[in-house]
């Protein structure tokens, strides 16, 4: 056999291991199979601090800004005691809740002038505080024609057995408590009963809430004759505070970012007076119509009248400015064609630029006032006379004595008279 030489042998030796090393790395780059796989390794990160945003650069606007409450507060000129601290969060509680509920605040504001001017008027004919105007804001936010659940009704909130006592009749077609002249004047002649008898105004104003009978009771039960010591329903607890907040805000509204002058509000409806005398129930479209306005219009300017047809009777209509003749005229033109006649009028109409509710606060002449329906009652209360009855009622002395059959002028607390 042939000897291999050693150059030979040593390049069969390279080319060996270059095949050993090819085979091993083929093996290297096969996929493994599935029973030999192992889950890829996820690397995580240490956690990096989180920085808070930075502030705003330049001006922003400030969306609630922070008024404090007033640190003193009077009601009907009689101090409040806001240095005791339950005394002080109850007033902050309302008065944050009023000065914070913007739309309702000028809503009120806009009210404020239609009928602020008369009510501040009725109340200085009557000597009475300015400051018991806010309570038709809280009882009715201003709005003549609003009911509660509970039965009260018209812009001062009258429940219908104290109507009744201080003259606003009711039945099921016309209801004077939501006159909002009358109802005011009979709110005033209520609240000045409930002084006497308390000898303060907040006590008072709290019994106009809750009742008279309900202030006595508890006052008598806890021995306490102060209302901001008083333990009472939790209504009547926050009534008087939210007068007070309704005070603090609407006396300047622009100290609380309320940029509104007295002027920019509504103005006072103006309308006509119309007396008349219906001898069988009317509907208020005829009227309407005959008048030159709508339903909704009529409705609007007599929330009284709460059906659609007004029984017979002696009424006061209030009919858009300038259509009180015409009224009158297409009225009794109506009437002349129907047998029987329904109405007659009398010319009463007042000018067309007079507003709603600044009627003269002087009686008119006897034989123009309405005449009340037969079935009123008034119960004579401390201080009334048979001259101030017969004024508030616009009927004669005379004709309230016969009716009655009284002797004299001479009438007593507690006393009922029926009112002609």
């Amino acid at each position: 056999m042939k000897k291999s030489s050693p150059s030979i042998l040593f390049g069969s030796l390279i080319l060996g291991l270059a095949c050993v090393l090819g085979c091993s790395g083929c093996s290297s780059t096969q996929t493994p199979s599935p029973q030999a796989s192992t889950p890829p390794t996820t690397m995580v990160r240490p956690a990096e601090a989180v920085q808070p945003a930075p502030p705003p650069t330049g001006s922003y606007p400030v969306m609630a800004p922070y008024f404090p409450p007033p640190d003193k507060m009077d009601l009907c000129g009689e101090p409040v005691p806001l240095e005791h601290q339950q005394v002080m969060e109850r007033f902050d509680r309302e008065f944050t809740l009023v000065l914070y509920n913007h739309a309702q605040v000028y809503l009120w504001l806009k009210r404020m002038d239609r009928y602020f001017p008369w009510i501040e008027e009725r109340l200085r004919h009557h000597n009475l505080p300015d400051d018991l105007k806010y309570v038709a804001i809280v009882e009715s936010d201003l709005q003549p024609n609003v009911a509660s659940p509970k039965g009260a009704a018209g812009p001062w909130q009258f429940m219908p057995r104290t109507g009744s006592s201080y003259g606003l009749h009711q039945d099921g077609s016309v209801d004077k408590r939501y006159d909002f002249e009358k109802s005011t004047e009979s709110a005033f002649l209520l609240l000045a009963d409930l002084y006497r008898r308390y000898g303060n105004w907040a006590l008072a104003i709290a019994a106009y809430n809750c009742g008279d009978k309900r202030i006595l009771d508890e006052s008598r039960a806890q021995g306490v004759k102060d209302y901001y010591h008083l333990k009472l329903p939790l209504e009547t607890e926050r009534y008087v505070f939210r007068i007070l907040a309704v005070k603090a805000v609407l006396s300047n509204p622009v100290q609380y970012g309320y940029n509104f002058q007295r002027g920019q509000g509504y103005g006072e409806l103006k309308i006509d007076r119309v007396r008349v005398n219906f001898t069988s129930s009317v509907s208020i479209q005829s009227i309407a119509s005959a008048a030159g306005t709508t339903y909704r219009e009529f409705r609007r300017l007599n929330p009284v009248f709460r059906a659609d047809e007004i029984p017979a009777g002696s009424y006061e209509i209030k009919l858009p400015a300038g259509t009180g003749r015409v009224f009158e005229q297409n009225f009794q033109q109506q009437a002349a064609v129907q047998a029987p006649a329904p109405a007659s009028t009398e010319a009463s109409a007042r000018p067309a630029d007079e507003p709603k509710i600044k009627a003269s606060p002087k009686p008119q002449p006897l034989k123009a006032r309405s005449r009340v329906p037969a079935e009123t009652y008034h119960t004579v209360r401390s201080g009334d006379t048979l001259s101030s009855i017969a004024k508030y009622y616009q009927v004669s002395v005379q004709d309230i004595r016969k009716t009655n059959n009284l002797k004299d002028d001479k009438v007593v607390p507690g006393q009922k008279l029926r009112i002609p």
